[in-house]
């Protein structure tokens, strides 16, 4: 007994002398931390979060400067600035990313996931680490994936209560092909525009409308300047929380686990935030004047039948095996 107890004491000493060699190994960084949408959304909360996290773990070596709300840029620029080593860390959409790797745009595929389960199983699991991995060659280190959630339309014209009731509405959407031609299906006018933008179209009507989670239409206050909400789920969104390659590689084994880890604990805490936020969200977009709808069961089916063709097109886009391989494990999960 008395050899267990010297034994467990030599281990705690050993542990403790490999933590304390693991600390000396951080040296000073700063890291400036991107993202679009402004202080109060669960993302920025995650993000805060992290920069927290990090400096607890670093004793305060390692500094996160935080910049929402799309100061430093849109996502487009922010990547440029990843790749060129000028700007550290971005959190983004991730099928943003597919203007980088191609199999990215999956993420962006009308009703892939049914629920958040099914979306964290996917994204913390193979397939995801998988689609992070092939970032790396174009100078990304993919992190770990946040929750942006369920993206919903907005506009300024009509409520809409069924499919036919988007057509002909000049919607903003993410810049790339498939939210192009997935509003294209619904007889709509798509319009590409990076996000620090959408506001200001709103207000002077360039645009009727866009579509995002109640959360995004909520932190910026899009209840100023549109009238109708119709809840559709029609696509969820994964958020990529990246890294510039150029910065990673100059650090240590212990500060790439510091950060790496840092990620991972900041994303259970934002997913939490993201998802107890949203009832209160739509709840204050409601108060502040915006009218809710919702489609039936039988809209629902349509909307969905519209998007089979956009989805068969970019699944050729994607490649066989990247499809096949997401679908499967979806299987899976839905046992």
């Amino acid at each position: 007994m008395k050899r267990l107890v010297l034994k467990s004491i030599a281990a705690a000493v050993a542990l403790a002398a490999f933590g304390a060699a693991q600390a000396q190994d951080i040296k000073e960084h700063t890291i400036k931390f991107a993202h679009q949408n402004p202080a109060g959304h669960p993302i920025v909360m995650g993000m805060e979060k992290f920069a927290e996290i990090v400096k607890a773990k670093s004793g305060g070596k390692i500094k996160v400067n935080l910049f929402p709300g799309g100061v430093l840029g849109s996502d487009q620029a922010n990547v440029s600035a990843l790749q060129g080593g000028t700007l550290e860390m971005v959190v983004l959409n991730t099928g943003i990313l597919a203007s980088q790797v191609k199999e990215l745009s999956i993420f962006d595929f009308p009703f892939l996931f049914a629920n958040t389960k099914e979306a964290d199983a996917i994204v913390d699991g193979p397939v995801g680490k998988k689609m992070h991995a092939k970032l790396e060659e174009k100078g990304i280190v993919g992190l770990s994936y946040w929750e942006l959630g369920f993206r919903n339309i907005t506009n300024s014209k009509r409520p809409l209560n069924k499919v036919e009731d988007i057509a002909g509405l000049k919607l903003r959407v993410i810049p790339n092909p498939i939210n192009v031609d997935w509003v294209k299906a619904l007889d709509a006018n798509p319009t590409p525009l990076p996000f620090p933008e959408v506001y200001a179209a709103m207000e002077q009507k360039a645009i009727d409308g866009h579509e995002n989670p109640v959360t995004v239409i909520n932190a910026n206050k899009f209840y100023e300047v549109q009238k109708y909400l119709a809840i559709t789920n029609h696509q969820y969104n994964p958020q990529s929380v990246i890294i510039s390659k150029k910065f990673w590689d100059t650090l240590n084994a212990a500060e790439k686990k510091l950060i790496d880890d840092a990620s991972d604990e900041a994303t259970k805490y934002q997913r939490v935030q993201n998802r107890a936020v949203m009832t209160t969200a739509l709840d204050n977009v409601k108060k502040n004047g915006m009218v809710v709808t919702e489609f039936s069961a039988a809209e629902a089916a349509k909307f969905r039948e519209k998007m089979k063709p956009v989805i068969a097109k970019y699944s050729a886009n994607v490649g066989e095996a990247t499809v096949n391989e997401m679908m499967a494990e979806l299987a899976k999960l839905r046992k």
